[in-house]
C-alpha cells in the first residue's frame, strides 16, 4: 500500500507534516486557473505534478473536489453542455497518462459530494467529527435542478463510461468510483445510486474494463452496512479495487458520525490483513479525521493533527500485519 495524504496545491505546513511523517504519495486536487475554476490544462498540470515531485512527494492518484462537479454530465439535460464536460474529462485523463498519474478518483454524485448536517459534533476528549442524520433533511426544500431520479443517473453513469472508458484504457489511468456519501436517496430530491457494495458491482460492470474499478470508501460503506474487510477481499478478487480512503463511523446510513481511526464499527487490523492478503499496492489516504484541541474547525474532517494521529496509526497497523 501506498500511503498517500490529500495536499493543497501549492506548499504548507501539512506538506512538511506529511513528509516528517513518511507520507511520499500525493493525492492531488485540480489546478485552479487565474479565474478560480478547475484547470485540466496540460501545462497547468505538469507543473502541479513537478511541484510535488520537487517537494519529495509522488503524485498517486487526481482526486477532484468541490472545485469540478460535472452536474451536467450527471443530470444530463443540457447535453450540450454534458458533453463540453466530458471532453474536459477526456483531456484530463489524457493529461494524467503522459504524466504517469495512475489513478483517477470521480463519483457520480450529483448536485452535492459529500453531505453532513453536523460538523462539529464532539467525540472522544472533545475533539470534533461530523455526521449525518437524514431526519433533518425531511423538510429540506428541492434544488433548483428539481427531481434527479435513479433512472436517469443509471443512465447518464452509461454514457459517460462508455465516453471515458476507452481513453483511460488508452491513457493507462484507472477509474475508482467513489460511493455515495452518506449512501442513501434521495436528498432534497437528489436520487444518489452509489449507495452499495451491489451497486459499486453494478456500475463498473456497465462498461467492464480492467481500467474501470473503485475507491474502497471504508466509512461510507461502512454507513451502508458492508463488512469492509469482505467487501476489500471481493473486489480486490475481481482486480477492481484502485484506491482507498481509511476512515470509520459509527452508526448507519440514515445517522452516523465519524470517529477516530481506531474508535469506529470497523475491524481496521482485518481490514489491512484484507488488503494484504489481495496483494493492494495502490494508494491509500486517511480521510475525514477529528478536529484536535487547538485547532479551529475551518476545514472539518481535514485538520492536520487529527491526520497524523490517523497516519501514525495506520502505519503501525501496516507494521503490524506485515508477515
Amino acid at each position: 500500500m501506498k500511503v498517500s495524504e490529500v495536499l493543497s496545491t501549492a506548499p504548507d505546513r501539512l506538506w512538511q507534516l506529511a513528509r516528517q511523517a513518511g507520507v511520499t504519495g500525493v493525492v492531488s486536487r485540480l489546478p485552479l486557473s487565474p479565474d478560480g475554476r478547475a484547470s485540466v490544462d496540460y501545462m497547468d498540470l505538469l507543473q502541479l505534478v513537478k511541484r510535488y515531485e520537487d517537494f519529495g512527494f509522488r503524485v498517486e492518484a487526481f482526486e477532484p473536489g468541490y472545485e469540478w462537479e460535472l452536474d451536467h454530465v450527471r443530470i444530463g439535460t443540457d447535453k450540450a453542455r454534458r458533453d463540453e464536460e466530458i471532453a474536459a474529462c477526456k483531456r484530463l485523463i489524457r493529461h494524467l497518462g503522459a504524466l504517469g498519474v495512475p489513478v483517477l478518483c470521480y463519483n457520480f454524485m450529483a448536485r452535492f459530494n459529500w453531505v453532513r448536517t453536523s460538523l462539529a459534533l464532539p467525540t472522544r476528549g472533545g475533539a470534533l467529527v461530523t455526521g449525518y442524520d437524514h431526519a433533518c433533511m425531511k423538510d429540506a426544500p428541492l434544488t433548483d435542478s428539481g427531481v434527479v431520479t435513479e433512472e436517469q443517473l443509471w443512465e447518464n453513469l452509461q454514457y459517460f463510461l462508455r465516453e471515458v472508458v476507452p481513453v483511460a484504457e488508452q491513457a493507462g489511468v484507472r477509474l475508482a468510483l467513489h460511493p455515495d456519501d452518506p449512501p442513501v436517496s434521495p436528498i432534497r430530491g437528489i436520487a444518489r445510486i452509489i449507495t452499495s457494495a451491489a451497486a459499486l458491482r453494478q456500475a463498473i460492470q456497465l462498461v467492464p474494463s480492467e481500467y474501470s474499478g473503485i475507491t474502497m470508501c471504508q466509512g461510507t460503506l461502512a454507513a451502508a452496512g458492508e463488512a469492509i474487510p469482505e467487501k476489500i477481499l471481493e473486489f480486490g478478487g475481481l482486480n477492481r479495487l484502485f484506491y482507498v480512503h481509511f476512515r470509520d463511523i459509527r452508526g448507519t446510513a440514515e445517522r452516523f458520525s465519524e470517529t477516530f481511526h481506531d474508535d469506529g464499527q470497523t475491524n481496521m487490523a482485518e481490514a489491512v490483513r484484507a488488503y494484504r492478503k489481495i496483494g493492494f499496492h495502490g494508494p491509500v489516504r486517511v480521510d475525514h479525521v477529528p478536529t484536535m484541541a487547538g485547532e479551529d474547525n475551518r476545514t472539518p474532517g481535514y485538520e492536520s493533527m487529527g491526520r497524523l494521529f490517523a497516519l501514525g496509526y495506520l502505519r503501525g497497523l501496516l507494521d503490524g500485519t506485515n508477515e
